[in-house]
């Protein structure tokens, strides 16, 4: 290893370079005078992460869900979301019976759960109801979900034809993920239009008659090929995804208040008698994901639609719909007549009325009801507010913790690309959206269900879970609820019941290092729940041109992304040293605007980018004159916007959008400006135009790569800097600029809940390194750090150290076996041993002498450490008896300058690994082919292990 290469990297294992002896004194754990740095350093359970814990099958016994709290408490984590579920299909029940959700034994064993977790400091959330969306097979018809689907028929002219009324409905049957068995299908209005159609006035409704007098249809076809479209009524067609007894059946409809009032109320009543006020006993209750599989109609649509909108939506409806299938997405084939340029148009336009009217009534009949119940119930509304049926911002804005989603796709580290959004990503293309709702209305949590894993679980390390939430808290995500801890007996066979998620779980090998984890996590989360994201520019994406064009998307997995590079734009702002939130026009329209920017409650923008965007509203469009106006700089991404939302005076305000946005540009042209994209190179790109347009960053980073972000966060006093590299492989060394000049400033360490000085400098840029995996936060505070002179050591030697080696393999099957290597391997290069799980212990002695003192001037003190290179597992040290350490990410390093001694020296280490490799072996274990099948075997093991003096 070369010698520069050494010390870039043993400063990062704990900067004991920057930190000489004599100042170790002012590395410290707590301090009363910095109230911050006090949370920081031992963060209480609120700030902890919580987990989703699943009651697999509501198969619940007290002792042990009191047995299970004892396990998370003692792990680090600082809530539950009880969460009733499915049972596995795969694993075995034990003749463990189910209860039913919301029995008298069911709300007993709640209570159980309850009272432990309140013994134990543990908070506790629950979901309504059971799996998602909410539902039931205690549900009304005229309570279950609706929708509107369309079909089509290719009809040749110039003759009558009859068609089976149940050879329509039956035609119409899209791809549900989770059908109900028992829908209600209906046939409600049918129009005829030829196949090349110019103008609706073309579409002639078939008359029906009433649907207990037909059975077939009779249509007089003029002459030349037409279309038939007909809309089916759909009642009860979707049912709860992985709902438990008691609450599993038919999804409710969404759109209904009533419905809704009478569903919640439904587990009020059932609840409140036996536990009191429910605020007595949770934190929030919870929404999870709104996957409605297309629900689109409730019984007064039409009514809405006229009063809302100002015309009549039935005409249009036709050809609005697209057809639909798993999830509501679009289905992707040719159908229907081909429109003319103008009517395709108008058609879009319409579209984007329906589809914000949609989310009109969701947003006022769900969400609302939703969030009102709450507050009367005294607890807090938690939801993931957002998909096909919500504005994420908006909808964000509406409940007290809003809720994003980040997964892990691939045990493997990928490095980040520009290419595949989930390529090297872990957050999802909804978080910045969530974030952003909860900055514009003022709340600082920010929730999110955590390495959500349905790829590989049992391959899963610290270190890939430690990527995936730094990514995740660089979206904006401030609090964690991770996914999730099964609820299984010890005695259930290996490895347990198992749902979903990330293997939390005290099987998992790596569990008993599982709290390192947390406690750096909670220490985050601590600090950033007090203070606020810090943020100048601001991007609209071209949400009407999406709705109008495709239709709102099914986030956070939408089929069509518009445009493809969109949720990139703020990944290149922030890896510039900058910040940013989303915005919605509707948000733009009610700001304010000064001299300091764009102001919204209290966050003020300087910059705004649109992204391609083409249609707004004229009030947006106004307040983005002004906007530009007061010296405010506009970046249009593409294209500039030049159509009005919506059919009422659209072509009007189309004409007064375009005439403004020209004029935006001709009277501000230093400020204004069209850009064109480079999606390939988006870091260099953002830097350039940045520049260009004069824009201030946050902290301005001297070299700014894709693998490297961050985050600025602010409580008046204090400012805090988060720096993250998710890189599996690069180290970044960059200079960064602060506002703050040269002031001294503090590194504080999440892993230990210590700071101490970062070393002083000459100029305002602070020399910052980052390892593979490695995160930094740097914090200016009002207590002035004590100067600190960088230093590094005059030479080096690094040797491997050799044979033979002493290797111990435990594994997690009780097997215990002994080998002696002369050289190290890592174990999936060994057929023999490339399905182990356990730990590993390498036992080694090697002999060092104390370099002899000479008359030559001082040298710095000498230190020795010993590296282990890139490992994916967790490893400890030893040496001479002394624990040295453990490291579960980033680069093994260990300083072993206290421990050596001259002469020999007996060293012992440690690699845990997963259980992936073991679980692919087990082909007879259902859970284990469920979810390995499909994975590769990983490398475990040590490949060297080197000695470095300096």
């Amino acid at each position: 290893m070369f010698r520069r290469d050494f010390i870039r990297l043993a400063s990062l294992a704990g900067g004991v370079f920057a930190l000489p002896d004599n100042l170790r004194s002012f590395v410290t754990t707590n301090d009363n005078s910095d109230k911050l740095y006090e949370i920081f350093s031992n963060p209480s359970a609120e700030y902890r992460p919580f987990v989703r814990w699943w009651w697999n099958g509501d198969r619940l016994q007290s002792a042990e869900l009191l047995r299970e709290l004892d396990v998370l408490k003692a792990a680090g984590i600082g809530g539950v979301e009880i969460n009733p579920i499915k049972f596995p299909s795969s694993a075995d029940p034990m003749n463990i019976p189910s209860l039913t959700y919301l029995s008298d034994e069911w709300i007993d064993m709640l209570k159980i759960a309850l009272n432990g977790a309140k013994e134990r400091g543990i908070i506790c959330d629950m979901i309504v109801g059971s799996g998602w969306p909410y539902g039931g097979e205690f549900l009304t018809r005229d309570d279950q979900c609706q929708m509107v689907a369309l079909g089509t028929r290719n009809l040749e002219g110039g003759a009558k034809v009859q068609l089976s009324e149940k050879e329509l409905v039956d035609s119409v049957h899209p791809a549900f993920v989770s059908a109900w068995s028992d829908p209600l299908k209906e046939l409600i209005a049918a129009y005829l239009v030829p196949a090349e159609m110019k103008d609706i006035t073309q579409s002639k409704e078939i008359h029906l008659a009433p649907s207990q007098e037909r059975e077939t249809i009779t249509i007089d076809v003029p002459a030349g090929p037409h279309v038939l479209y007909y809309l089916i009524k759909i009642t009860g067609f979707a049912a709860v995804i992985q709902g438990a007894p008691g609450a599993a059946g038919p999804v409710l409809n969404h759109y209904d208040a009533a419905a809704v009032e009478r569903y919640l109320d439904r587990i009020e009543s059932k609840l409140t008698p036996k536990l009191g006020k429910l605020g007595d006993h949770f934190r929030a209750l919870f929404t999870d994901s709104i996957e409605l599989e297309g629900a689109n109609w409730c019984n007064d649509l039409f009514e809405q639609f006229k009063k809302v909108k100002g015309y009549d939506l039935k005409p249009w409806l036709p050809f609005v719909l697209f057809k639909v299938g798993e999830m509501g997405n679009a289905v992707q084939e040719a159908y229907g007549a081909q429109y003319t340029p103008e009517l395709q148009s108008r058609i879009e336009t319409i579209r984007y009325d329906f589809e914000t009217l949609k989310r009109y009534l969701f947003q006022e009949r769900f969400i609302k009801t939703f969030a009102d119940w709450c507050t009367r119930n005294g607890v807090k509304s938690r939801m993931q507010a957002y998909g096909m049926d919500c504005d994420p911002i908006t909808s964000g804005m509406m409940v007290d913790i809003p809720e994003c989603e980040t997964w892990i796709w691939t045990e493997a580290i990928d490095e980040f690309g520009t290419g595949d959004y989930r390529k090297g990503r872990n957050y999802t293309m909804i978080n910045k959206f969530v974030s952003s709702s909860a900055h514009l209305s003022g709340k600082r949590l920010v929730s999110c269900e955590e390495m959500t894993n349905t790829d590989d679980p049992f391959h899963g390390t610290l270190e890939r879970i430690k990527l995936a939430g730094d990514q995740s808290m660089l979206s904006g995500v401030t609090g964690s609820v991770l996914h999730g801890f099964n609820y299984t007996p010890l005695e259930a066979p290996f490895p347990g019941w198992i749902r979903y998620g990330s293997f939390f779980n005290e099987r998992n090998p790596w569990w008993p290092w599982f709290h390192l984890w947390a406690d750096y996590k909670a220490r985050l989360s601590a600090v950033f729940q007090q203070c606020d994201m810090q943020a100048a520019v601001a991007v609209l994406h071209p949400m009407a041109d999406l709705a109008a064009k495709y239709g709102f998307q099914r986030d956070p997995y939408p089929v069509v992304t518009y445009p493809s590079y969109a949720p990139k734009i703020w990944e290149a702002i922030h890896q510039n040293g900058h910040g940013c939130d989303y915005l919605s026009e509707e948000v733009i329209s009610q700001s304010t605007v000064n001299q300091k920017g764009l102001t919204y409650k209290n966050r003020t923008y300087k910059a705004i980018l649109l992204a391609e965007v083409e249609t707004i509203q004229l009030s947006t469009a106004k307040a983005l004159g002004k906007f530009a106006a007061a010296g405010g700089k506009i970046i249009f991404i593409g294209k500039t916007p030049h159509l009005s939302a919506g059919m009422v005076d659209h072509q009007k305000r189309s004409a007064q959008i375009k005439t403004l946005m020209e004029s935006v540009i001709k009277k501000h042209p230093t400020t204004t400006g069209i850009e064109a994209i480079d999606e390939a190179n988006l870091v260099d790109w953002f830097g350039k135009l940045a520049d260009r347009y004069k824009l201030t960053p946050e902290v301005k980073i001297s070299h700014p790569v894709d693998y490297m972000s961050t985050l600025h966060y602010s409580n008046g006093e204090h400012q805090l800097y988060f720096f993250s590299n998710y890189s599996g492989t690069k180290t970044n060394t960059f200079e960064a600029t602060f506002p703050e000049g040269n002031k001294p400033a503090w590194i504080w360490d999440a892993e230990t809940g210590e700071r101490r000085p970062y070393p002083s400098r000459q100029s305002a840029a602070l020399k910052i390194t980052l390892g593979p995996t490695e995160s930094k936060l740097i914090v200016f505070s009002p207590e002035t750090p004590p100067a600190v002179l960088p230093s590094e050591p005059a030479s080096e030697l690094a040797t491997l150290l050799p044979g033979p080696w002493e290797v111990t393999l435990h594994h997690v099957n009780g097997v215990t076996r002994t080998i002696t290597v002369n050289n190290l391997t890592q174990l999936s290069e060994d057929k023999d041993w490339m399905t182990f799980a356990g730990t590993i212990e390498y036992r080694a002695r090697f002999h060092s002498t104390k370099p002899s003192p000479t008359n030559a001037k001082p040298s710095p003190a000498k230190q020795t450490w010993i590296g282990l290179g890139r490992l994916r597992d967790l490893s400890r040290l030893e040496l001479n008896g002394r624990p040295i350490g453990t490291k579960w990410h980033g680069e093994h390093l260990y300083d072993i300058t206290s421990a050596i001694v001259d002469g020999d020296n007996y060293l012992t280490i440690q690699v845990i690994t997963t259980l992936g490799n073991y679980m692919k072996t087990l082909k007879d274990n259902k859970t284990a082919r469920e979810w390995t099948s499909r994975s590769p075997y990983y490398p475990a093991g040590l490949k060297e292990v080197t000695l470095v003096t300096f």
